[in-house]
């Protein structure tokens, strides 16, 4: 299967589908903030080590275990990692480590089997009522346990034309109540584009809700400007956010602020995270970042059980630790602020509950 090396740094790819791309805008323009801070990003992970004062012999194991996936790391989220500390728990996310390339049995490059559940170009079905449309195969950072770091994007539809005939077969099926954007980050598609897939997204009378699935809010979190927020205001649907933090030090005031916009929307923000090894392994982190998110306005969702992609077994925490730290947040946090505790099995008709 594929890599997603050339998809990760682009943002929609430049395919057909007339009824998306003639939404683009032909006057020249300055590129956004957001766009022009993605353009200042990390891509080699040695430059990241120097940033942080790490020693070389850390960039060299970087440099070399980088494989297939590429490097992308945004300033704003570097800039909140500790000096000096290559066990930082924002670090140990992005920088590559010699365990990828260490076998692992039960990991494999599309964990999840989604390519079984294809049912259109673009188009991800699952669960009943819900469909998944992958926007783009783009990110604005490369998380080293993320499921879909081989999934091949472009082949899968993740095109104009791709996003153009996913959203026909949405259209054509009535059993749907919600959409999913998802990629990738939905959130890297330029702001034109993105206006045309919920214009077109909100003229489909059976569709009630609009979910996003974006980590820019937290890695890149001047995306969240006055254009995107117009871009979703206009929406007839009821629009949920959901987020992607792991730990407390992720959550800044700059984030805090993109949040605050985003409910103003209004819309629901929740935040699903990872539960990985060496990362936020511990019910006093986890517990931390519940109270964190709670106090900016997001809701604790999910907490995932990693999904085995080939390259991350060593973020794995064992279901029965898993269990225990989870028994601890039931016991010292209120109900609303207790994620969910799941592990996502294919064929399965929703996610499961562990917790």
């Amino acid at each position: 299967m594929p890599s997603l090396t050339n998809a990760a740094a682009a943002s929609v790819p430049e395919a057909d589908g007339a009824a998306i791309a003639a939404h683009r805008s032909d006057r020249p323009e300055q590129p956004a903030a957001w766009r022009r801070e993605l353009g200042q990003a990390f891509r080699e992970p040695e430059a990241l080590c120097r940033f942080l004062g790490l020693d070389a012999a850390v960039a060299a194991e970087a440099a070399a275990a980088g494989g297939g996936f590429p490097f992308l790391v945004p300033r704003a989220f570097a800039a909140r990692m500790r000096p000096g500390d290559p066990a930082d728990p924002l670090l140990v996310q992005v920088l590559p480590r010699g365990d990828e390339a260490r076998p692992a049995d039960g990991y494999a490059s599309d964990p999840l089997v989604e390519a079984e559940f294809l049912a259109a170009p673009g188009l991800i079905r699952k669960y009943h009522g819900r469909a998944l449309v992958l926007a783009t195969g783009g990110c604005a950072v490369n998380c080293r346990y993320c499921f879909r770091r081989e999934f091949p994007y472009a082949e899968n539809g993740a095109t104009r034309r791709g996003i153009a005939e996913a959203i026909e077969a949405v259209a054509a099926d009535a059993s749907l109540s919600e959409v999913i954007l998802s990629g990738g980050d939905p959130l890297l598609v330029g702001d034109d584009e993105l206006a045309a897939i919920v214009q077109r997204l909100d003229a489909i009378g059976h569709l009630r809700r609009l979910r996003i699935h974006t980590r820019l809010p937290v890695v890149l979190p001047s995306r969240v400007d006055d254009e995107l927020v117009a871009t979703l205001g206009r929406s007839r649907l009821t629009r949920v956010i959901v987020i992607h933090a792991n730990h407390p030090a992720e959550l800044d005031e700059a984030v805090a602020a993109a949040v605050a916009r985003l409910a103003r929307l209004p819309a629901v923000v929740l935040n699903q995270a990872v539960l990985l090894r060496g990362v936020n392994d511990s019910a006093d982190v986890l517990r931390t970042l519940s109270e964190r998110l709670v106090e900016i306005g997001v809701v604790p969702y999910y907490l995932h059980l990693l999904d085995r992609v080939r390259g991350a077994a060593h973020f794995e925490v064992p279901e029965a630790e898993a269990r225990s730290i989870h028994r601890v947040l039931q016991q010292s946090l209120p109900g609303y602020a207790v994620p969910r505790l799941v592990r996502e099995i294919p064929g399965m008709p929703s996610k499961t509950w562990l917790g």
